[in-house]
């Protein structure tokens, strides 16, 4: 376009030398137009800036200028980067009541090149990153000027923006991305942005998109109207959830309720069992890392992984249950004998009357039963001595010697720890499954507890990151 416009600028620039001093003048080496005070507008008429004007100076002490932004498309959001790519139409307008149009017009295109000849806004944007002008066959920017002092300046770019993202509450995170609009070199007092709703770009139908789905989140923008000390616009990114919760919460939980079939499984199969638990577990480990590899970063375990680690200690707790179950078969398989030499012992004593002696006469008695004062002592060996006082303490009296033996009371206690872990030894291999059958009814609620805290608690910290 510039070039079919070369011979009519030099037609129509004034003479350099004339009295105000004005004009156009070809640098062939820049490449570019060096103006004084005339600029050249699209309807190929010369538009003549005053004489005192500085592009230095703001237009005035306390300047307004507007911000507008429509967004045209989320090209994408960088997890990994923390970045956000944006397709926007950026509007930026001010009043500057130097600059007047000229008669009989309501606005005047003033080319984009010469932008740099008037004052505009050291517009920072604080999260930028890059930002590039879209292009075709020419930059998509524009600077106009309308009856009303306002200068607007038009850009259509690609922008990305730095966001800090935080991932413990992943995948129920809630993600809030400010983009502030400001002067880095003026102060409030002298230049202060504020938004303004502009209308959609001509280029697109209907009204303007404040939400755009992606396939993992929702992206939201919402123009922040407080008091702030620059122009606000707030980007929310909300996941959708629904595919993480057929990957990876619906599957593990799948696999926490098939390990608790291991316990209608009869303890002596053991390859089936065994089977079962270690295959669950593994197929846990593995979804674990997979998850861990293919989401982003964060300081703290992250909301799917803190559910991920609990189903797979409910399958490692299921699978340990197990193994106090085999050891307790192993024992009471060993111990059989034991116990019925117990029991046969026990029986004895029971049939056997009283024994009132005191130390002096055991000590006097022989081992085998000898006619003594007219009475039979019974034939007692060592071993079933031994076993008769271990079960009829209560024969015996309670003065004995035996008793009143020093440490006493700690024995009695560590009798009694020994029973009672015998017992329960016993309990959890015995043939009928009482253990299975009381860990097929804790399980299953110890699980149902554990999801109602989760959901309910992550929930929450959900919700209130939605609306901060």
């Amino acid at each position: 376009m510039w070039t079919l416009l070369l011979p009519l600028l030099v037609l129509l620039a004034p003479d350099p030398h004339g009295v105000d001093g004005g004009g156009f003048s070809l640098s062939p080496t820049k490449g570019f137009f060096e103006c004084a005070s005339q600029i050249l507008y699209m309807d190929q008429d010369a538009y003549q800036l005053p004489t005192n004007y500085s592009r230095n100076i703001p237009p005035d002490k306390n300047t307004t200028v507007y911000i507008g932004i429509n967004v045209n498309r989320v090209s994408g959001v960088d997890e990994n980067r923390e970045e956000i790519t944006l397709d926007v139409f950026l509007q930026v307008s001010w009043e500057d009541m130097r600059l007047n149009v000229p008669f009989n017009k309501s606005y005047i295109d003033l080319p984009w090149e010469f932008r740099q000849l008037i004052w505009m806004p050291d517009l920072y944007i604080w999260q930028l990153q890059t930002m590039k002008i879209l292009s075709v066959l020419q930059e998509m920017a524009s600077l106009r000027l309308y009856v009303n002092h306002t200068v607007s300046v038009s850009i259509g770019a690609t922008i990305t923006i730095k966001c800090e993202m935080d991932f413990v509450l992943y995948p129920l995170d809630v993600q809030n991305c400010a983009i502030d609009f400001s002067s880095y070199k003026y102060t409030r007092e002298d230049v202060r942005f504020v938004w303004r709703e502009v209308a959609p770009w001509s280029g697109i139908s209907g009204e303007q998109r404040r939400e755009f789905r992606l396939p993992k989140y929702v992206v939201t923008f919402v123009t922040d109207k407080s008091e702030h000390s620059a122009a606000r616009l707030q980007i929310k990114l909300s996941r959708e959830l629904r595919g993480y919760l057929l990957e990876s919460y619906l599957p593990s939980s799948l696999f926490v309720i098939i390990s608790w079939g291991s316990f209608c499984v009869i303890p002596e199969i053991v390859p089936g069992r065994m089977v079962l638990l270690v295959t669950t577990l593994l197929s846990l480990v593995t979804m674990f890392d997979t998850v861990s590899s293919n989401s982003p970063d964060a300081l703290e375990l992250k909301c799917i992984e803190v559910w991920l680690i609990s189903c797979t200690i409910f399958v490692f707790l299921a699978l340990l249950e197990y193994f106090v179950v085999l050891f307790g078969i192993r024992y009471d398989k060993s111990w059989s004998r034991r116990r019925q030499d117990l029991r046969r012992a026990a029986s004895a004593a029971q049939l056997a009357p009283p024994l009132h002696i005191n130390h002096s006469q055991r000590l006097s008695t022989p081992a085998t039963g000898t006619p003594q004062g007219g009475a039979f002592s019974p034939q007692l060996s060592l071993e079933d001595e031994g076993l008769k006082q271990q079960f009829s303490h209560q024969t015996i009296q309670r003065d004995s010697p035996i008793l009143d033996m020093p440490g006493d009371a700690s024995d009695s206690f560590l009798t009694r720890f020994a029973a009672k872990v015998d017992h329960g030894v016993m309990f959890c291999g015995a043939q009928h499954g009482a253990l299975d059958r009381y860990a097929l009814m804790v399980f299953p609620l110890c699980f149902l507890l554990f999801t109602i805290i989760y959901w309910t608690t992550y929930l929450s910290e959900a919700h209130r990151a939605m609306h901060d």
